[in-house]
């Protein structure tokens, strides 16, 4: 990238949009109309339309002193994405709306909004709207995603039934370990600023924070074995966390098996190193974004056909409450435990 700096102020606010967004070719049928007017126009074609809004701030979502630019535009439409996944309907478009600085030139934007475009590509999106102001400090992210479902395909939190098997894809506690090196290369560096960070060997748990991937093959996979999970939510803030969610949603319990919790073989390394347990980490991290649902156990059979599903528990009547079984054998209660924003640090 150039040392070239342009400030913002240079191309004013409509400037600055129509810079940001020239280059945007819409990819779905259901996008009529796209940047540049008033308003966006969607027509959903007989579907059910699935809207969802996140708020990234800096300083509470996401530290610049180690999130690149590039990472941050695609973490920030992937974990939009998620949550249309986790409806099991499909996303189509989003709208983007920035709260800005004058830290930031046109050309760290243009970097933002590279990863934002390779996420919209990557999951066939289109960035239709948004909108861009002043800051008076850091960086304020807003995205709305839109998302298509048939009328009788949409899943919700509060359908599971008692005896369903409960899943989740792909494997957890990995962001979190990122964010624990993150964290602790950037201490040392603010102590000694000429010492280079060591983060050799840590790349997938490191990626799997600034680069998450929304579960867009698992939705896909549930359509082509014809399966409609009884429930579904994203892991955002934690294994446990969403478990009771779906629980109280649904009015049930939950027996979940530590064994059967899908941690990767690196997270389980990085883990060690901090001294910390792995299943802590998948139960309490949070930032995974991987998908938790519950089928019925007629569909078991079908699901085998995937890899990246693991069955780890099952919904029980509510009088039993929610127990994790360790590996030990031993029972405890599942607490929440996951990541809060709003609590103060």
């Amino acid at each position: 990238m150039s040392e070239q700096r342009t400030e913002i102020s240079a191309l004013g606010e409509f400037g600055l949009i129509e810079h940001l967004t020239k280059n945007i070719e819409l990819q779905n049928a259901s996008s009529v109309l796209g940047v540049g007017d008033d308003a966006a126009v969607i027509d959903t074609f007989g579907k059910q339309a699935v809207v969802t809004t996140d708020l990234l701030i800096e300083g509470v979502h996401f530290d610049l002193a180690y999130t690149p630019l590039k990472h941050l535009g695609y973490k920030s439409v992937v974990v939009n994405l998620s949550d249309i996944y986790a409806m099991n309907a499909v996303p189509a478009q989003i709208t983007m709306s920035l709260g800005i600085s004058n830290r930031f030139s046109v050309e760290a934007l243009d970097e933002f909004y590279e990863g934002v475009y390779t996420a919209c590509n990557k999951f066939g999106v289109d960035l239709v709207g948004g909108d861009t102001t002043s800051s008076q400090k850091g960086f304020i992210i807003s995205v709305t995603a839109i998302g298509e479902v048939a009328p009788d395909k949409y899943v919700k939190r509060s359908t599971a039934q008692k005896g369903d098997l409960l899943c989740v894809s792909g494997d957890l506690g990995a962001a979190y370990i990122g964010l624990l090196f993150l964290e602790r290369e950037k201490k040392i560096f603010i102590e000694s600023p000429g010492v280079q960070p060591d983060l050799e060997g840590e790349s997938y748990v490191i990626g799997r924070l600034l680069k998450p991937e929304a579960r867009k093959d698992i939705i896909e996979f549930f359509a082509a074995q014809n399966i409609l999970p009884t429930s579904m939510i994203d892991i955002s803030d934690g294994l446990s966390s969403e478990i009771l969610h779906i629980g109280h949603q649904s009015n049930l319990g939950c027996v979940l098996y530590e064994e059967k919790i899908p941690v990767a073989e690196e997270t389980r390394k990085a883990a060690f190193k901090f001294e910390i347990d792995p299943t802590a980490c998948a139960l309490s991290g949070g930032e995974d974004y991987e998908l938790l649902f519950t089928i019925s156990q007629s569909d078991y059979d079908r699901l085998q056909m995937s890899e990246q599903i693991s069955v780890i528990g099952y919904m029980t009547e509510p009088e039993q409450g929610f127990y994790l079984v360790t590996k030990s054998g031993n029972k405890h209660p599942i607490t929440a435990q996951g990541w809060n924003h709003m609590k103060k640090n």
